[in-house]
């Protein structure tokens, strides 16, 4: 008698077993990741060691993954795609797809695409790729732009660009509350700005709700949710040059709007806002701040810029705040982000990013020989480009180059502003020993220790071959510097 009830018992752990299985295979759990850390005011990079391009973009979370869409351009400035990239820990980047491209419709062939950010419609399964749209030449067109697909990374299909309501429309973002989404643009020249409620299916404007902060000109916008609180991070208009960032709270996205308060410092650590993630996760959830470090700002290109991500923090229900940090830790599976900027690391090379031309300290003609000159130059990989800074007692350090293994040091131990800036076999000399200062933001002076005087860029100037020179410190951006690890 008991033999049957062991056979039944063993089928039934079998059929459990295979349900287990078929479930985990029909729905797969979502992927966790461990804590990564991710540099700050770097150009990153995918998986394959190509640049991303997805500035101004935003972040939507599919089946564990996030998915990072931003701007793709060619080297004149204008629309070459919309890309897409795959991520389970924020760090670790996968291309998945150029979702839109200049060729997916005729007015995207020469075009400018801005701000691109993607919702989902639970209710026609559809995902939404919202942007800014202008015809490649001017501003004067003022349009968002529209298109959809059915799954998150595969090619959207265009929808055309309109005018909301007939207002123009410059910078922007969408926010989907939890099934009714709204648009959130510049209007009347980045004068004002307009909230809107998008049609059900997410794919048109359906009514104006709110006009923010007339004549402001706030632009950038950046919109959350958190703890029943509405917040909205803009920055100002000031072109390619960042500036200091506010924001404002609702506690309904139609009601009553706050007035503006500063978060970060007076350049929002030179960055502009492109979006706010809240990473969901086990223990809390933390809300990362991303933002574009625009190579404008140094007469660069646009597939030249940075990007600075970090943690805002919440003195209170209705007040936000953002700190600097160099370093940025991600746990996406507790929903843990903290940032800090640790020591000089002794064993590691760094370029050496002037604030003011965005380019590196180098080697002129990545030369090897005493005597030979500094400049700044674009960041080329170059190991004439990289240095490592070795105690040289005192809280001095002295900056050895990796191609020349020979030192910084001023031409002559000349006290003299406009004096070079060379490389050195060691003399032992202090003419050749430097004093990092924190100047705040991740950003330093280079002090020598002989001179009193600071490492500078000749005429702050922003071109690639801009002459190193000391100089007495006069608050310059170009006599300050990033410390930017090489990885």
């Amino acid at each position: 008698m008991k033999k049957p009830m062991v056979s039944a018992l063993c089928w039934m752990l079998v059929a459990v077993l295979g349900l287990q299985l078929l479930s985990g295979f029909l729905f797969p759990k979502e992927t966790e990741a461990a804590a990564v850390t991710v540099q700050n005011g770097i150009q990153f990079k995918d998986t394959s060691g190509n640049i991303i391009h997805a500035h101004g973009g935003g972040i939507i979370k599919v089946s564990g993954y996030y998915y990072w869409f931003g701007e793709n351009r060619n080297t004149d400035g204008t629309f070459n795609a919309v890309s897409c990239y795959r991520s389970s820990d924020l760090k670790t980047w996968e291309f998945r797809n150029n979702v839109l491209t200049k060729n997916s419709a005729a007015e995207l062939n020469v075009s400018n695409i801005e701000r691109p950010k993607v919702i989902y419609n639970s209710s026609t399964g559809q995902f939404v790729l919202w942007m800014h749209w202008e015809n490649g030449v001017d501003y004067g067109q003022a349009r968002t732009a529209v298109a959809s697909s059915s799954t998150v990374d595969g090619s959207y299909t265009y929808q055309g660009s309109f005018r909301p309501l007939g207002y123009d429309s410059r910078d922007m973002t969408v926010f989907n509350d939890n099934g009714t989404a709204y648009l959130i643009s510049a209007t009347r020249v980045n004068a004002d700005m307009n909230i809107y409620k998008l049609t059900s299916d997410f794919l048109g404007v359906d009514s104006l709700v709110s006009t923010l902060w007339v004549g402001q000109y706030r632009e950038a916008p950046a919109m959350f949710k958190r703890n029943g609180v509405y917040f909205l991070a803009t920055s100002g208009a000031t072109g390619w040059d960042p500036n200091q960032g506010k924001y404002a709270t609702a506690t309904s996205i139609t009601g009553i709007w706050s007035g503006l308060s500063n978060f970060g410092d007076g350049t929002t650590y030179d960055s502009q806002s492109a979006y706010v993630l809240p990473i969901d996760g086990s223990s809390t959830t933390s809300y990362l701040y991303m933002g574009d470090r625009w190579a404008g700002a140094w007469s660069g290109k646009v597939m030249e810029s940075r990007y600075v991500w970090l943690p805002l923090t919440f003195p209170s229900s209705t007040s936000m705040s953002m700190s600097w940090g160099s370093n940025v830790t991600i746990d996406t599976s507790t929903g843990t982000v903290s940032a800090a900027s640790p020591a000089i690391d002794t064993n590691a090379y760094y370029y050496l990013e002037n604030r003011n031309g965005g380019k590196a300290l180098n080697v002129l003609n990545q030369g090897t020989a005493n005597g030979d000159n500094l400049e700044q130059y674009i960041d080329n990989g170059w190991y004439s480009q990289q240095w490592k800074f070795v105690s040289a007692g005192s809280g001095y350090y002295k900056i050895l180059n990796r191609a020349s293994g020979k030192i910084i040091g001023v031409e002559n131990g000349s006290t003299a502003d406009g004096a070079i800036i060379e490389q050195w076999t060691d003399g032992g000399w202090t003419s050749q020993n430097w004093q990092v200062i924190d100047n705040g933001a991740g950003n330093f002076k280079l002090k020598n220790r002989a001179t009193s005087k600071l490492i500078d860029i000749s005429g702050a100037s922003k071109a690639s071959g801009g002459e190193a020179i000391q100089w007495t410190d006069n608050g310059g951006k170009n006599q300050q510097w990033r410390l930017l690890k090489v990885e």
